[in-house]
């Protein structure tokens, strides 16, 4: 199996400016990726992907996602959903503080005690469910920040590492994840570009991306031959 980016929790906060909520998600969730959690985790960006950002869902399909809302509306939530699968965990702002006692926030641009306080709540309910999502590892939460006394720089998902490739299969463009990695793999293997090749490569395909029942004929003759050109010039799909 490939060697995959260090396993991080993707962060997707809905950041609507309409409600103080919104405001809590986008601030509670930069806390959590500064400050609690920097070393294990990524920020993606919500309207980049709803808008298709290739490195935002190609990290959402293969690690795991924690959504951040606002309100009732999960927007966040519902988005991460449609284009990747069902996120880790969620969070609704709303939700959470009235859960737990806590009063509504009040203010936007500038957040009242109550919003200060809501943040607090929620980044550090955040940083459990990293802990959570990435297999119980130790809570952490109101550890020191990095050492030089300044905050990590936020990662961000369009720079995970996750190759996303492109080839034409049946007349029509396909998005495969991790498809360089799978060919350096096999390479290094030995092995050629047969038919024992292709159905290997198929199925190892098949644990990154989601390979139509009906069409798995061609998805196998177009891997191998995009195989075998990898082989010969070292080209990358």
């Amino acid at each position: 199996m490939p060697s995959l980016p260090r396993r991080k929790a993707g962060i997707v906060a809905c950041s609507g400016e309409e409600l103080a909520e919104g405001t809590v998600t986008r601030l509670a969730a930069l806390k959590v990726l500064h400050e609690l959690r920097p070393h294990d985790t990524v920020t993606i960006c919500l309207p980049l992907f709803l808008a298709g950002g290739e490195g935002d869902r190609a990290f959402a399909r293969l690690q795991p996602t924690i959504t951040v809302d606002g309100c009732e509306l999960r927007c966040a939530a519902r988005g991460t959903e449609t284009y990747s699968g069902k996120p880790a965990a969620s969070i609704v702002v709303s939700e959470l503080l009235a859960s737990n006692g806590l009063a509504r926030p009040a203010g936007r641009r500038r957040l009242d005690a109550a919003g200060d306080q809501a943040v607090e709540f929620t980044a550090r309910h955040l940083a459990r469910l990293v802990d959570d999502v990435l297999g119980g590892r130790p809570d952490r939460t109101g550890e020191a920040p990095a050492p030089g006394g300044g905050a990590s720089a936020v990662t961000c998902s369009c720079g995970s590492g996750v190759p996303v490739s492109r080839l034409v299969i049946g007349g029509e463009p396909v998005e495969l994840l991790a498809l360089p990695l799978v060919f350096q793999q096999f390479r290094e293997a030995g092995r050629g570009a047969d038919e024992a090749t292709a159905r290997d490569l198929l199925e190892t395909v098949k644990i990154y991306n989601q390979v139509p029942r009906d069409a798995e004929e061609r998805w196998r003759e177009e891997i191998l031959r995009a195989y075998a050109a990898f082989c010969e010039g070292g080209e990358k799909p």
